[in-house]
């Protein structure tokens, strides 16, 4: 039996968690779950998933639920310091974070700390720590176990092989609902049309990053750090079925790829059960079906989410947090009609420009590096 805490019980990851839990009630227990306010789809799961603990991040969100859940004797905690307490609990092994944001940074260091295995959704966590995390990770002997549909074809196309023997990774991306797009046409897109993802079904900030390829950059940087290779090995490859998931080239020419349908349950489910793989009941990929498979170099000029993305890893430091900080905000502003979609690449690059470079920072450093950018871009753009 495998017991875990779920960090973003009611996003896309976190749902689809649940879905493959019960699934396998047998052989996962869900310990805790954490979520921000969606009080009544958490009392449903509490109800469901009787766990021991659950965190609502909003302290008022976590009155409401104790009122809701007062019959059924359960844990209510509250804010970051409820997270910290809830990933340290020694019933669990294993803390799945799907939590969006640098939110989820602290709690991974802390689960680290407290031995447990971490199966991993949240880019930010390597994006701006994975010089604290990865070092950590091995001196505590626990596994990050990636849950992003692209790490884990590329963790799954390593297994076996020698890692000394690796070329390059293949890193694929849909594309998104933009591809072949171009710049002026960019200019009039609003929310409602990034949201139109051809292939997946995630929550509306990832979706949004898609579009722009931010997200294949916030990808790569967490390449660079999850499989110890250098930002010049590794590819992006646009990839519009989003069949193969990612691949893995050798020192022989050999390429090793994961092909599957687009579903988020069978890299969790891989997560959480590795190294066994279990039977699901989801489709089958059929490749008489599909008929072909095509790729394509991405478009930086036009997409400069994705040359950003590099630009910032390049320098290292506290650039990547900076790049992550200004782009969640831009999002934000995108969403709420605030900007147009081509500001979200001009207050990333913005952001990266007025920045001075921390070289080696630790936490507080990372912190008060996304302040500091949001402070700035808030007073540039009158926000």
């Amino acid at each position: 039996m495998r017991s875990i805490v779920l960090l973003g019980s009611t996003g896309s990851i976190g749902t689809q968690t649940l879905d493959v839990v019960r699934n396998n009630k047998d052989e996962l227990k869900v310990v805790g779950l954490a979520a921000n306010k969606r009080v009544n789809e958490v009392e449903q799961q509490v109800r469901e998933f009787n766990p021991k603990y659950v965190c609502m991040f909003d302290q008022e969100a976590a009155k409401e639920l104790q009122e809701k859940i007062a019959d059924t004797g359960i844990k209510v905690m509250s804010g970051m310091d409820g997270l910290l307490e809830m990933v340290s609990v020694p019933e669990a092994d294993t803390v799945l974070t799907a939590v969006v944001g640098m939110i989820g940074i602290r709690p991974t260091i802390k689960a680290i700390e407290s031995g447990k295995d971490i199966a991993l959704a949240n880019k930010e966590t390597l994006v701006c720590a994975g010089h604290i995390i990865m070092p950590l990770a091995k001196e505590k002997n626990v596994q990050i176990l990636p849950v992003d549909s692209e790490h884990s074809a590329i963790f799954q196309s390593l297994v076996g092989q020698p890692k000394d023997k690796v070329e390059k990774i293949l890193l694929t991306a849909s594309g998104g609902p933009f591809r072949g797009k171009k710049r002026e046409e960019l200019a009039a897109m609003t929310a409602a049309d990034a949201l139109k993802h051809p292939n997946w079904d995630m929550g509306p900030k990832v979706t949004i990053d898609s579009s722009s390829l931010v997200n294949k950059g916030l990808e790569v940087m967490e390449a660079r750090w999850l499989f110890d290779v250098s930002l010049d090995n590794i590819e992006v490859l646009v990839h519009p079925q989003s069949i193969v998931h990612s691949a893995v080239q050798y020192v022989d020419g050999a390429v090793i790829a994961q092909l599957g349908v687009p579903d988020m349950k069978l890299p969790i489910q891989y997560a959480l059960f590795y190294p066994d793989r279990r039977p699901m009941a989801e489709k089958r990929l059929d490749l008489f079906e599909l008929g072909s498979l095509t790729f394509e170099k991405p478009d930086t000029d036009t997409f400069r989410g994705l040359k950003l993305a590099f630009d910032s890893a390049y320098a290292g430091g506290s650039m990547p947090t900076v790049f992550n900080a200004a782009n969640e905000m831009a999002v934000r502003r995108f969403l709420k009609g605030d900007i147009r979609y081509l500001e979200i690449f001009d207050m990333i690059e913005e952001a990266m420009t007025h920045h001075n470079k921390i070289e080696n920072p630790d936490v507080s450093a990372i912190l008060d590096t996304e302040k500091e950018v949001y402070e700035f871009l808030g007073t540039k753009y009158g926000i």
